[in-house]
């Protein structure tokens, strides 16, 4: 997978992990306006939490490839 396929890999499977939030939380009807601060922060905790998730499995998979990730996650 190239660095840009990879790229639209992760961003999708943030996104999935808002949806998934959104979707745990209820209250599917109100606008995304109606979300608190808090709201707000667990669900951008979600998306980050899948994505340090799917950059561990891709540093591990191919680490010569993984050395800026590496370093965003350890840095």
């Amino acid at each position: 997978m190239t660095a840009d396929e990879w790229q639209a890999h992760v961003t999708r499977e943030a996104a999935k992990a808002m949806g998934q939030w959104l979707e745990g939380r209820g209250r599917l009807h109100q606008p995304i306006a109606a979300l608190t601060l808090p709201e707000l922060d667990a669900m951008a905790a979600n998306a980050i939490a899948r994505f340090i998730v799917l950059a561990s499995h891709r540093i591990k998979d191919q680490p010569d490839d993984a050395e800026d990730l590496t370093r965003l996650l350890l840095g």
